[in-house]
């Protein structure tokens, strides 16, 4: 039984799959802090807000001006928080888009260049054919 679960963890797919998972928790951490870190703030400073703060309270012992505190005291509906995380979103997505897009124009660039390159064979019979006509032609010359 340990045999098979190490040929199974050792197969390409599933090494290949554990490092994608690590560098897409980290390459979702680099996101986080352009958003929160960049976007957010270069937002807040034109309107003088602060999404992260931005929240509805949904019952009436709530009156914090801050989302922590705002959460300690009751039901809160955290819209800027959303709004934060969907940026998030929108931002992995597109460069997930343009790496999919990039690596697809490089695939149809190399399968078109290795279609230039590599002329279909003849087939046989026809190969045989120009070979008897090539003797033949020789013979009367």
């Amino acid at each position: 039984m340990f045999k098979e679960f190490r040929e199974f963890a050792l197969k390409g797919n599933v090494v290949d799959l554990a490092i994608g998972v690590i560098i897409g928790a980290a390459f979702g951490r680099i996101i986080d802090s352009l958003v929160n870190d960049i976007i957010m703030p270069f937002f807040g400073a034109l309107g003088g807000l602060d999404f992260s703060n931005y929240f509805f309270p949904l019952t009436k012992g709530v009156t914090a001006s801050s989302l922590a505190e705002a959460r300690r005291q009751g039901a809160v509906l955290a819209w800027g928080n959303f709004l934060t995380v969907a940026v998030n979103f929108l931002i992995i997505a597109f460069v997930l888009f343009l790496i999919v897009r990039s690596i697809n124009t490089f695939r149809k660039r190399v399968l078109k260049e290795n279609l230039e390159v590599t002329p279909p064979a003849k087939p046989q019979d026809v190969v045989v054919l120009e070979e008897i006509r090539d003797l033949i032609a020789a013979r009367r010359a």
